[in-house]
């Protein structure tokens, strides 16, 4: 858990706030899970903060989702032109890509349990759809 809070806070995740007027703010959870070696030997345990967004309401918290993500067509289409033209190609992948996005609405999270700076009532207000 104290990375899954050290990469949020890294990443300024959210910022902590006083809940406004007319806003409510959505729970968050832990989920666990545990990574394994090939030969099924404990690697680690690794922690995930979610936001409880499934209680949010459509047209209330949120006006529509979107997820950028590409068609298998577009990338076979891709894979072949470059074989054809014999360009190389590169895989990578980005850690925690989902922190790197944009909210437009204001979303309000309880803040995690095990968060010792969240005092007095305070809430997280999400800076990007890392958890919304």
């Amino acid at each position: 858990m104290e990375k899954e809070l050290e990469a949020l806070e890294k990443n300024s995740t959210w910022d902590l706030t006083e809940l406004p007027a007319g806003k409510r703010a959505i729970g968050s959870r832990w989920v666990y899970k545990t990574k394994l070696n090939q030969d099924g030997s404990i690697e680690r345990y690794k922690a995930r903060l979610v936001a409880k967004g499934y209680t949010q309401i459509e047209g209330v918290d949120f006006f529509d989702s979107f997820s950028p993500v590409a068609k298998t067509v577009t990338v076979r289409i891709f894979i072949a032109v470059a074989t054809a033209f014999r360009w190389p190609l590169l895989q990578l992948d980005v850690n925690n890509a989902f922190l790197h996005g944009y909210l437009e609405e204001e979303v309000y999270m309880v803040p995690p349990e095990g968060y010792s700076k969240a005092h007095g009532g305070l809430v997280c207000r999400l800076k990007n759809p890392y958890t919304a």
